[in-house]
């Protein structure tokens, strides 16, 4: 059996990530599945893929194409780190302009949380 074919992670998606999923080239798309991919079959997900946000319990999907840096915000479910997680939902998506973007995006991610616990 080929290791990609072992799921290690399920992968959730909240309605406002498959709205920023939606609006992207199909290229983008195309390279966010493949970057959900290895998150889903990887069990040490490298940094260039998934980061953690410092002073907070989420975590950043990173893809890049040509010049542009997306993000989407994610988090763990089930365990307190993206290693040990079995199940993770993606939050909330946004193309990096700057640093300055991360604190709104944290804010809308938390957001999400505080509506899903609901």
């Amino acid at each position: 059996m080929d290791r990609q074919d072992i799921e290690i992670r399920i992968v959730y998606k909240t309605p406002q990530f498959e709205a920023f999923y939606n609006s992207l080239p199909t290229k983008v798309q195309a390279k966010f599945m493949y970057v959900i991919d290895i998150v889903t079959t990887i069990y040490d997900v490298s940094t260039k893929f998934v980061k953690h946000l410092q002073d907070t319990d989420l975590y950043e999907m990173r893809v890049s194409v040509g010049s542009n840096e997306y993000r989407t915000i994610l988090f763990a479910i089930d365990k307190a780190n993206i290693i040990e997680a079995r199940r993770i939902i993606l939050l909330n998506g946004f193309l990096k302009k700057s640093n300055k973007d991360y604190r709104k995006q944290i804010e809308i991610a938390q957001s999400i949380i505080n509506e899903l616990e609901q």
